[in-house]
């Protein structure tokens, strides 16, 4: 009797906590998520050259950003969640590796995909949207010409609708190239950079004590793109690339704000992982 009146008050206690209202800082939070690697790339896809590069190895990452008011998703990974082992050994599918969830790095901090109050998508390519099914019960924040581009009758290139097509019905706010500060305080604004894709953004995140960071997209993939007039062969429109790239270049020089290429491997070997966190 007592073991099951013991297990009864357990389970209670699981329902309530599960319906307990999330606590939020008092100011804004940055968790990097691992969500695998990118083998082998060909320099030349980005007119570069092998020795021109440190590494041709990519890392793919997400973030959470959680604020006074609520949490943004960007980015949700390569590889479906669902396509990864439960024990934590490794995954490949073509040329992405992954063994992390990005369920299980959300629940480290205490989320599940439907706390998640807006998401955001730096653009339609399949190593950011893998996930982005989970999310749609958030809130999207997408750039018009991105959303026309990923729902027109002939979809582009190094997309896998499936991954995203349940955003179609989501709550969605519209962006036309404007800055659209997501929480209405000036910490965590989506600025438009178009050209890689046809709506591209990237995501400015104001920290109390890291300070500013960038979180830039494929703006550039390799550090070694910066300064130079190299795009990948792929991009969308190479005028609108470089025309966003000054844009963005101006704004870090202005602001001060740290740029994190979202490939960047060595960058990333850098940086604290969810749980930790920048403040």
């Amino acid at each position: 009797m007592l073991v099951a009146m013991s297990r009864l008050t357990r389970n209670l206690l699981s329902s309530l906590l599960l319906l307990a209202p999330i606590a939020f800082p008092q100011s804004v939070r940055l968790y990097v998520f691992d969500n695998g690697i990118i083998k082998s790339m060909d320099p030349a896809l980005f007119q570069l050259k092998k020795e021109d590069i440190a590494t041709p190895d990519m890392v793919v990452a997400s973030y959470l950003i959680v604020h006074p008011k609520g949490t943004l998703l960007w980015d949700t990974g390569a590889i479906p969640d669902g396509a990864l082992n439960a024990d934590g050994t490794p995954v490949t599918q073509r040329f992405f590796t992954a063994s992390k969830t990005l369920k299980s790095q959300l629940a480290a901090v205490g989320f599940k995909p439907n706390d998640i109050t807006y998401l955001g998508l730096s653009h339609y390519h399949s190593d950011h949207t893998a996930n982005a099914n989970e999310f749609a019960g958030a809130t999207w924040l997408v750039q018009q010409p991105e959303r026309e581009a990923m729902f027109a009758e002939k979809a582009p290139g190094i997309t896998q609708l499936a991954q995203y097509a349940a955003l179609k019905n989501s709550k969605t706010t519209i962006l036309k190239g404007e800055d659209y500060d997501v929480f209405g305080d000036g910490t965590v604004v989506i600025k438009a950079a178009y050209g890689h894709t046809p709506g591209h953004q990237v995501l400015f995140v104001k920290l109390a004590k890291t300070g500013p960071v960038l979180l830039a997209g494929d703006l550039y993939h390799y550090q070694e793109e910066r300064g130079t007039s190299k795009v990948p062969t792929f991009e969308f429109n190479k005028e609108q690339s470089l025309a966003s790239r000054a844009v963005i270049e101006a704004f870090l020089q202005k602001t001060g704000a740290q740029l994190w290429i979202e490939h960047d491997l060595a960058n990333f070997n850098k940086q604290k992982k969810s749980p930790e966190f920048y403040e």
